[in-house]
């Protein structure tokens, strides 16, 4: 990498807090919840682009009550028992990003939003393209419902899980949270 594509390059920093760690089964795949003491930190998929989110995670714990708590809830999601989470949140990024993840989490379940509308929401209608860079770097993938923002065509755009996945979940949620397993 030149020296002007390093000084260009995205800045991510790793969470300082320590964070543990429960990999659970999903119609989705294999997830792996995050939490520290404070909330959810995050939700991973199982191909996950190490980068995306980085984390200081200290070990496993299949006890931790986050982490119980947010397995239970994405069960009951999955199910169609579940429209709305009620979970502690523990998102770590810049205030930009947190402004963005806080606008996912006024979508409504079965509803979908543009970037464009986002970056309005938030109060920066022409940071289109830097709503979409923080929707992709959005820790708490499912519950944070960043599938629900797609292009303003109404198109399936980029997603950390898979446009595949992406569209299970809308169509999940469109059907009242009634539908089968995704395939393989």
């Amino acid at each position: 990498m030149t020296r002007a594509k390093r000084r260009n390059a995205p800045k991510t920093t790793a969470r300082k807090e320590q964070v543990f760690f429960k990999p659970i089964a999903s119609p989705v795949g294999r997830l792996t919840l995050v939490g520290s003491n404070d909330g959810l930190a995050a939700i991973l998929w199982e191909n996950d682009n190490p980068g995306r989110v980085r984390l200081n995670v200290v070990g496993r714990d299949d006890d931790h009550p986050v982490l119980v708590a947010a397995e239970r809830q994405l069960a009951e999601y999955f199910s169609g028992r579940r429209t709305a989470f009620d979970l502690p949140l523990d998102f770590a990024g810049t205030e930009f990003q947190k402004k963005v993840w806080g606008a996912l989490l006024t979508i409504p379940f079965g509803e979908t939003r543009s970037y464009g509308e986002i970056a309005k929401q938030i109060g920066s209608p022409k940071a289109v393209r830097a709503v979409g860079a923080a929707n992709g770097r959005n820790p708490i993938s499912i519950v944070a419902p960043c599938h629900r923002v797609i292009g303003s065509t109404g198109k399936l755009t980029g997603f950390a899980g898979g446009l595949d996945t992406k569209a299970f979940l809308l169509d999940l949620e469109r059907a009242g949270g009634r539908r089968g397993k995704k395939a393989a």
